[in-house]
């Protein structure tokens, strides 16, 4: 955070006390939006100071000097700063981005939600907001504004009318806007302004100053300092004329130099920095005199302003632009000498952004990408509010340039966008230049970027190998170093366990995947703890460990609003995860939003193991909804596509279950069983496989076959839940097919009990009539596992894709009107005369809605309709 940017300016020592103006900021601060607007120079943010040190604010008073090129993310992050210096208290349950390049919408209803609880009005202060490029950046202000009731006012000072829907604004009364023609200095005001210097000058003088400057503040400023330096001050009036002259020309006359030359050399070099510091000054000057010239620069009104409380100071932005164009056209050769010297004090002084930024900008790319490599930052390309800011120091870095730093960071750079050909080529001409006398920090980013290069790659061995190559080198390297840098480890172990859930090693992902959450908490780790939770949930969701995959797939969102990640930044893996969880607990509807919701964030290159989970989840939804095509096209799409050529042995085996679940969901085993009978032999090993065969065979009324194959499935501890349970249901089917009713009880109740845990639904949504034939013999078992009941409003009538309901057969219109008027607590003979038919009749009724919904009493009935949404 750059103090400086919350410093309220120091107002002018010579300044012209414009009571009219500042009476109107108190009056419009009680609406929420003031704005101040004109041209440069017109005196806004003078103004907007003066008012500030005035205090007749209505509570604390924030101010932030926005900043061309904040993105949304970096924006909210000062904003919140802001309001936080100046007093207003916030709950710590709003958050701080830790994304440059946006925030979501829940982030800024939590915001705006706590501003409106606030006891005073925060105000917020906005200098030359007309910099804020992104539109998301007034897009959300103009919706927390809008949404803090009276917890916020607003107070923008702009060159131009800001993208707010200002229209609303004044309809609705709510708005205070102070204009150019506002801004404009009377005749009274240029002649306090000119007094103030120490000048008089006639009635005729004043009205040539005017007509020349057109009440422009700062042209009559200009203009007053010098007229202290010159003889004759009217003549000097009589001689100036702004429609031949511009800015710069009377900038660098009048006020560079105006100045002695050792201030001239320091303002032309310092000009490279966007802020300065006395030894920073120094640094580029080669003296020691930065402090004195500095500070009398400051007090001379030579545009260049301090920072309160600190030893910075800062250009007015128009003088420091005529200043870097006067400096390329003097000095030829300069500019780029000088940002290397202000790299290498920025770096000198731990301001590694800034540094970065120097050396980019004079084309030094060996140190600029040294910094990342020899400090171990590589990792704030990927996390943090700097990652943007960053890669675009290194957006012109030509191909090709020469170094292990930067080919190492030019491989970095290119993987965020998922250029895997060019990372590669970039590693390769790394390797080129590392050898084993290379330092650590350069081996251990190379192993770093190797990691994630792995897992873009899809290929497990090179991600260990390079993952092996990093723990050994992490032992070279110093404690507080690594202490400082805790997203490498991060960021590592969740490209490792992200790799090993791909490879279809369940149990070592989860291992590695636990370890990268437990590496996280530090600021700057939210990136990868969100990255790290989400595959940890899609772990569990394909270890059949449902309540633990829906914990931290929450979890995971939780990090991700919490920390304002943006959605491209979000892989959507934690939606994927709770629509596995809801297709597992038959809530279709539940299933189909998160699926959305997880496509939608995927990105054009998702990793495999989330896009075969997403094609297998959307196949059981597109069979339900009775679009078999869309479905098998959906799972040989991802049979098909991305790198390597063929999907992993579990990926193959779960691709033809779910094929062949799609075919039986159309009556069709024989297309079920060929569907399974196309894989492998190493595939058609897995569990998985064998419980899909035995369901299609006993489909296909080959039940001896079917036994054969659950026969040959492993040990019960060696199987996940959902296996377990499909294979004891199927057993307990081929024991119904074969008459044997006690068997088939027996086996039921087993599956139940081993559903019941995860509330495993689905398996029995899909096993056909033959369950509720069992439990309407038997209405116990429905009694006891109540949650077997479908969450799913389509199974609360006719099922979809021509299938029968769970427990539950659709009632009758009659039916369902006897149990409305029933609910209504009406007795057997007012529900008769209320529907026009006779008491036995109405019980008739109600004895059919006792037997479809397993109930036993009229009370149990409502409830139970209630709970399925039939009432």
């Amino acid at each position: 955070m750059l103090t400086v940017r919350f410093t309220v300016p120091a107002v002018p020592k010579h300044l012209v006390h414009r009571s009219g103006l500042l009476k109107r900021l108190t009056a419009g601060v009680e609406g929420p939006l003031t704005l101040v607007n004109g041209p440069a120079g017109s005196g806004k943010t003078v103004l907007a100071a003066h008012w500030v040190a005035e205090g007749t604010a209505p509570g604390p008073t924030a101010w932030l000097t926005v900043e061309p090129g904040d993105a949304p993310g970096a924006f909210w992050a000062y904003v919140l700063e802001a309001l936080d210096r100046s007093g207003a208290v916030l709950p710590a349950g709003v958050g701080r981005p830790t994304r440059a390049e946006g925030v979501t919408r829940s982030f800024l209803v939590r915001l705006a939600e706590a501003l409106a609880g606030s006891e005073r009005p925060a105000v917020l202060v906005l200098d030359q907001f007309d910099t804020a490029e992104a539109p998301d950046v007034t897009e959300g202000l103009d919706f927390v504004l809008r949404h803090a009731a009276e917890g916020l006012r607003i107070v923008l000072t702009s060159r131009t009318d800001p993208l707010l829907p200002l229209h609303r604004y004044r309809a609705a009364g709510e708005i205070a806007e102070i204009r150019y023609d506002d801004l404009r200095f009377t005749d009274e005001d240029a002649e306090a302004l000119l007094r103030e210097h120490g000048l008089a000058v006639s009635d005729a003088g004043i009205g040539m100053l005017m007509e020349r400057t057109e009440g422009w503040a700062a042209g009559v400023r200009l203009c007053a300092l010098a007229m202290q330096s010159s003889a004759d001050p009217e003549a000097f009036l009589r001689q100036f004329a702004a429609d031949r002259t511009t800015i710069a020309d009377y900038l660098l006359r009048e006020v560079l130099d105006a100045q002695p030359g050792p201030a001239q050399d320091l303002l032309l070099r310092a000009c490279v920095t966007d802020r300065i510091h006395p030894d920073l000054a120094d640094t580029l000057t080669g003296r020691d005199d930065a402090a004195r010239t500095l500070a009398g620069l400051a007090r001379d009104n030579a545009f260049l302003e301090q920072a309160e409380t600190s030893s910075w100071y800062r250009l007015h932005p128009l003088f420091a632009e005529v200043l870097r164009a006067h400096l390329r056209e003097r000095r030829p050769g300069l500019e780029p000498r000088l940002r290397g010297r202000a790299a290498r004090w920025f770096a000198r002084t731990g301001r590694l952004p800034e540094a970065v930024a120097q050396a980019a900008a004079c084309g030094d790319w060996q140190f600029a990408s040294g910094q990342l490599v020899d400090n171990l930052a590589i990792g704030r390309l990927f996390t943090g509010l700097e990652a943007d800011q960053l890669g675009r120091a290194f957006a012109e870095m030509p191909a090709g340039t020469p170094g292990a730093a930067p080919a190492l960071v030019a491989a970095a750079c290119r993987l965020p966008d998922q250029d895997l050909s060019g990372c590669e080529a970039g590693l390769r001409r790394a390797d080129a230049y590392l050898t084993a006398e290379s330092g650590p920090e350069a081996r251990l980013t190379r192993a770093f970027v190797g990691v994630l290069a792995g897992r873009l790659a899809d290929d497990l061995a090179a991600t260990e190998r390079a993952a092996a190559d990093a723990d050994h080198l992490l032992d070279e390297l110093p404690g507080p170093l690594l202490a400082e840098r805790p997203e490498i480890r991060a960021l590592m172990l969740a490209g490792l366990g992200a790799a090993e859930l791909g490879a279809g090693r369940l149990d070592r992902a989860e291992t590695v995947l636990t370890a990268a959450v437990d590496a996280c908490g530090a600021p700057g780790t939210e990136y990868p703890l969100c990255d790290a939770l989400g595959s940890l949930a899609l772990t569990e969701l394909r270890g059949g460990r449902l309540r633990q995959a829906a914990e931290h797939a929450h979890a995971a969102l939780a990090v991700a609003e919490q920390s304002a990640l943006p959605p491209e930044r979000r892989t959507g893996v934690a939606h994927l995860v709770l629509a596995g969880v809801a297709t597992e607990h038959d809530d279709l509807a539940a299933a189909r939003d998160h699926l959305d919701l997880a496509t939608a964030a995927a990105g054009p290159r998702p990793e495999r193991v989330a896009a075969v989970e997403a094609a297998v989840i959307g196949a059981r939804l597109a069979a339900s909804e009775g679009d078999g095509r869309a479905a098998i096209g959906a799972l040989h799409a991802a049979g098909t596509a991305g790198a390597p050529p063929r999907p992993q042995v579990w990926a193959l085996a779960e691709l033809a279950a779910a094929e062949s679940a799609v075919h039986l969901a159309h009556g069709d085993a024989a297309a079920a069983l060929a569907a399974l009978d196309g894989v492998d032999a190493a595939a058609a090993g897995r569990p998985e496989h064998a419980v899909a065969r035995a369901r299609a065979l006993l489909a296909a009324g080959r039940a001896d076959q079917a036994a054969e194959a659950l026969a040959d499935l492993p040990a019960d501890d060696g199987l996940s839940a959902p296996v377990r349970a499909r294979a004891c249901l199927l057993r307990a089917e081929a024991a119904a097919a074969d008459g044997a009713v006690e068997e088939a009880r027996r086996r039921l109740a087993e599956a139940l009990g081993l559903a019941r845990p995860e509330e495993l639904r689905r398996i029995f949504a899909e096993s056909g009539p033959w369950v509720r034939r069992v439990l309407r013999q038997d209405p116990e078992p429905a009694r006891v596992h109540g949650w077997l009941l479908s969450r799913s409003p389509a199974h609360a009538g006719a099922s979809p894709a021509g299938g029968q309901p769970l427990l539950l057969e659709p009632l009758s219109p009659r039916e369902t009107e006897v149990l409305r008027q029933a609910a209504r607590m009406l007795s057997t003979a007012e529900i008769a005369a209320e529907l026009f038919v006779s008491a036995n009749t109405v019980k008739t009724h109600l004895k059919s809605v006792y037997r479809k919904l397993s109930v036993t009493r009229r009370s149990e009935a409502v409830h139970r309709a209630q709970d399925l949404g039939l009432l």
